[in-house]
C-alpha cells in the first residue's frame, strides 16, 4: 500500500474525508480572519498616530472645536477622543465634577465599543484553535476502528491488515494539530495587540479628562467660552 497523500485519500472513508474538509474549512477560516484582522490593525494604527499627532497640537493651545473637526478615518483613538469632546461641549453644566464624569462616561462607552470592534473574529480563532484537535482525534478514533473492522473482515491480524486504518488515524491527527497551532499563534498575537490598545486608550482617556478639568481652572475661563 502506498502512504502518499492522494493514495490515502483514496482509500480513506467517508467519515475520514468529512473530518479533513472541515478542519480544511477550519483553516481556510482562521487564515482569512487572521490576515483580515492584521489589515485592519495596521490601517487603524496608523490613522490613530496621524489622529494624535494632530490632535496633541490642537489640545496643547486650548481649542477643543478644532480639535473635534476631524475628517477622514481617524482611527480607534479617535473616535475616543471624539465622543470626550462632543459630551464636553454638550455638558449643560459648568459644574465641573458633573462634567469631567459626563466627559469619563462617554470616553469609557466608546473605548469598550472599539475594543469590541478590535475583538471581531477572535471568537473564531479560538473556536478554531480550541475545537480542530478534537475534531483531528475524532477523525482518529474513526481511523482505529475502520482498522479493527479491517481486522476483522479478513480474519487475521498483521500490520498490512490495520496500515490503512491506522494511517487514515495518524492523518487526521496531524491535520487537526497542523490547523489549530497557527490559529493559537494567531490569536495570542491579535489578543496580545488589543490588549495594548486598550492600555493605549485608557491612558489616552485620562490625559483628556486631565486637559478636560484644567479648563476650569484657565484664569478667565470658562467650559463654554473654551467649547467657543
Amino acid at each position: 500500500m502506498s502512504f502518499r497523500i492522494f493514495d490515502l485519500w483514496a482509500t480513506m472513508g467517508v467519515f475520514a474525508k468529512s473530518v479533513i474538509i472541515v478542519m480544511l474549512l477550519m483553516a481556510l477560516a482562521s487564515l482569512f480572519v487572521t490576515c483580515e484582522r492584521v489589515v485592519v490593525f495596521i490601517r487603524a494604527r496608523n490613522a490613530s498616530r496621524k489622529y494624535a499627532a494632530k490632535v496633541a497640537q490642537t489640545l496643547g493651545s486650548g481649542r477643543l472645536q478644532s480639535a473635534a473637526a476631524g475628517s477622514g478615518d481617524v482611527g480607534y483613538l479617535g473616535r475616543v477622543i471624539e465622543a470626550g469632546i462632543s459630551a464636553f461641549q454638550t455638558s449643560p453644566s459648568r459644574d465641573e465634577q458633573f462634567t469631567v464624569e459626563t466627559v469619563a462616561r462617554a470616553l469609557e462607552r466608546q473605548a469598550q465599543r472599539e475594543i469590541q470592534l478590535l475583538k471581531r473574529g477572535q471568537g473564531l480563532l479560538g473556536t478554531v484553535s480550541s475545537t480542530a484537535p478534537f475534531v483531528g482525534l475524532l477523525g482518529t478514533v474513526m481511523g482505529i476502528v475502520t482498522a479493527f473492522e479491517q481486522m476483522a473482515a479478513s480474519g487475521s491480524g498483521g500490520l498490512a491488515t490495520v496500515s490503512a486504518g491506522i494511517a487514515e488515524a495518524l492523518v487526521t491527527t496531524a491535520l487537526g494539530l497542523l490547523v489549530a497551532i497557527p490559529a493559537v499563534f494567531a490569536f495570542n498575537f491579535l489578543q496580545s495587540w488589543i490588549d495594548a490598545r486598550a492600555v493605549d486608550l485608557a491612558e489616552s482617556s485620562n490625559e483628556f479628562l486631565d486637559f478636560v478639568a484644567r479648563q476650569f481652572h484657565r484664569p478667565a475661563a470658562t467650559p463654554t467660552d473654551v467649547a467657543s
